[in-house]
C-alpha cells in the first residue's frame, strides 16, 4: 500500500491515531518558565509596532506576541482589534481597508512620536535570530502567512496561537510541523476527555490550564502550558501563584521586570 493511500484511509477513518500525530518541536528559549511580551513591550512603546517588538527584544523576552490580520487586498499586518479605531488615527475594519490606507495611519502613543502599523514581513525581519514569535492568528491567510515565515527562515522561531478549531484544519493542511497552541475547551474537565482531544489534534501548548491534574496530564504527554499574567500592575505577588502551578511560560505586560525576577530567583 502506498503512503498516499494509507493517509487517505486514515483520514476516512476519522484521523490519525494519537501516536501518529506529527510531533512538533518548540523554539528554543532562555528562561524557564519562558517570558512572552504581550503585544510587544507595549508599556514602553505602542502595541504591535516595530518599536514595541524591539523593546521586547531589549527586555530579554523569549517571545513577542504579534496579532495578525489581513487587509482588503491581502496584505498581512499586525493589529489586535478587528478595527483600527482604538489604536490609530483612522476608522474602519482592517479587512475593509487596503494596505495603502493602513500604511497612511499613525498609531497612538504617549510620547507623540510617530509610529505606523507594520506588516508581517517587517516584523519577521526584526525578530529573526533575536526573539521567537507567539503569533496570535486573528484573521489572516494561512498559506501567505506560512510562505512569509518560510521566506524569512523563521520556521523554527514561531508558535501559532489558534482562535478556532477551523484554523487548526487550515494550518495542518499547509504544514504538519509548525507548533500550534490554543485554549483547552471548557467542556474538557477530565483526563479521558483531554486524552481524546490530543489524540485528534497535534497541539503542543495550551494557554488556560490551571487545574493541577490536567496540567500534570499535559506535562506527562509532552504538552506545555503558558498562562496569561498581563495586567497594568504586576509584581512577584502576581507571579508566584502562577509559578507555583509549574507552568512553562508566562505572557506579561512587563517583560523586563519578569525577566529580572526569574533570573534573580
Amino acid at each position: 500500500m502506498t503512503l498516499s493511500i494509507l493517509v487517505f484511509l486514515l483520514l476516512l477513518a476519522g484521523g490519525f491515531p494519537s501516536e501518529a500525530i506529527a510531533q512538533t518541536v518548540l523554539p528554543e528559549s532562555r528562561h524557564t518558565p519562558l517570558v512572552i511580551a504581550h503585544r510587544g513591550n507595549h508599556r514602553k512603546q505602542p502595541e504591535n509596532t516595530v518599536a514595541s517588538t524591539k523593546a521586547a527584544i531589549q527586555a530579554g523576552a523569549d517571545y513577542v506576541e504579534i496579532d495578525l490580520r489581513t487587509t482588503m487586498d491581502g496584505h498581512l499586518v499586525a493589529m489586535h482589534d478587528g478595527s483600527v479605531d482604538r489604536t490609530t488615527n483612522g476608522k474602519g475594519l482592517v479587512k475593509q481597508l487596503s494596505w495603502s490606507e493602513v500604511q497612511s495611519l499613525r498609531v497612538f502613543n504617549d510620547n507623540k512620536r510617530p509610529h505606523r502599523v507594520p506588516d508581517f514581513e517587517e516584523l519577521l525581519t526584526v525578530c529573526k535570530d533575536k526573539i521567537n514569535i507567539y503569533l496570535d492568528f486573528k484573521e489572516a491567510d494561512v498559506a501567505e502567512t506560512w510562505r512569509q515565515i518560510r521566506a524569512a527562515g523563521m520556521e523554527k522561531q514561531v508558535v501559532v496561537y489558534l482562535n478556532s478549531i477551523e484554523q487548526y484544519d487550515e494550518w495542518r493542511l499547509i504544514t504538519p510541523d509548525v507548533p500550534l497552541m490554543t485554549s483547552l475547551p471548557d467542556s474538557i474537565v477530565n483526563e479521558d476527555q483531554f486524552r481524546d482531544f490530543l489524540a485528534h489534534r497535534s497541539i503542543v501548548v495550551f494557554d488556560n490550564i490551571r487545574d493541577p491534574k490536567l496540567l500534570a496530564f499535559a506535562h506527562q504527554n509532552g504538552v506545555q502550558v503558558w498562562l496569561d499574567v498581563q495586567q497594568a500592575e504586576e509584581s512577584p505577588d502576581t507571579w508566584r501563584p502562577i509559578l507555583s502551578l509549574g507552568v512553562d511560560g508566562m505572557q506579561t505586560d512587563h517583560p523586563a521586570m519578569l525577566v529580572r525576577y526569574l533570573e534573580g530567583r
